[in-house]
């Protein structure tokens, strides 16, 4: 099995940014402002409903500090040595890479900035991904090192946001917002996760975390929005026992909330390729000038 390493230079041997993953068709990273928003497991039923769907489709765990992609795909077995390269591991048809195939669960990673710049490097630069129709990067939450490494490493279609209902979730989708713009990354769309809650029992539906915060957010930016997921305790057991929920229980109505938001945003992909060239749809100075204002204004 091949082995990360995290001490050495970072070593870009002058090659173009392509050259890393040549066989890859879309980049996409999902992001959020902050932690506890569900933004893994988001990462994780988007890939595998592209999967499903007939797509080649990667899942790249950017997130070195809180490596989970691993056991909510349930994907036991670590990667393979190949040729002096790094075949990647499958779970659900989606290929597979993560810092915890690496580090023993119970170590703690405590690494600067260079040694995560060189760890994801590898992750582009030594593993097999082959031909895929998407490959998804599950960066860490907020705004740092990763964010940064990824941007300057490959060229992103694009990063979709995902937020929680609350109207505090503006500011979190604000700081994405300005990270993005600053390294010229286009924004795919808006998720709204923990959206609601229907009672097993009763079916009466509650706004737990308020209504609408991730849909106004998108319509105040003027980027799409491409769903809004219930919370429910069956997308959590799925998660923590490595079968997302796409799987679990396909005919469920919180699978087909995933399937169609993975549906909406290969139809965005689609768009912004055949229209615009990879282009946001919306131009810097609009969204700066939407950033400052508050949500409530006109």
């Amino acid at each position: 099995m091949g082995e990360v390493n995290v001490g050495g230079e970072t070593a870009g041997g002058g090659k173009g940014t392509e050259a890393l993953i040549p066989g890859v068709k879309h980049v996409i990273a999902i992001s959020s402002g902050k932690g506890g928003v569900g933004k893994t497991t988001v990462a994780v039923n988007l890939a595998v409903a592209l999967a499903q769907s007939g797509a080649g489709v990667g899942l790249m765990d950017a997130d070195v500090y809180g490596p989970n992609v691993p056991i909510m795909m349930g994907v036991h077995k670590p990667p393979e040595q190949q040729d002096g390269k790094i075949k990647p591991a499958e779970g659900h048809g989606v290929k597979v890479i993560s810092i915890g195939f690496f580090v023993p669960e119970e170590t703690a990673v405590v690494w600067r900035g260079p040694m995560i710049h060189t760890a994801i490097q590898q992750f582009f630069r030594d593993v097999l991904w082959g031909e895929l129709d998407y490959l998804f990067i599950d960066l860490p939450p907020g705004t740092g090192d990763a964010q940064l490494t990824i941007s300057q490493l490959v060229p992103l279609c694009g990063a979709v946001t995902v937020t929680t209902p609350q109207e505090v979730a503006l500011h979190d989708v604000r700081k994405g917002l300005m990270m993005f713009q600053k390294v010229n990354v286009p924004l795919l769309g808006i998720i709204e996760n923990m959206s609601y809650y229907v009672c097993g029992h009763c079916g009466e539906r509650s706004e737990i975390f308020s209504y609408g915060g991730g849909e106004r957010a998108a319509e105040k930016f003027g980027i799409p929005f491409l769903g809004r997921i219930p919370i429910d305790p069956a997308i959590r057991q799925g998660g923590d026992t490595g079968m997302p929920i796409v799987v679990a229980d396909p005919s469920s109505p919180q699978a087909a909330a995933f399937r169609g938001i993975a549906a909406a945003l290969g139809a965005r992909v689609h768009t912004m390729n055949e229209g615009g060239g990879g282009k946001p749809s919306v131009s810097v100075e609009s969204l700066l000038k939407k950033i400052k204002r508050p949500l409530g204004g006109g």
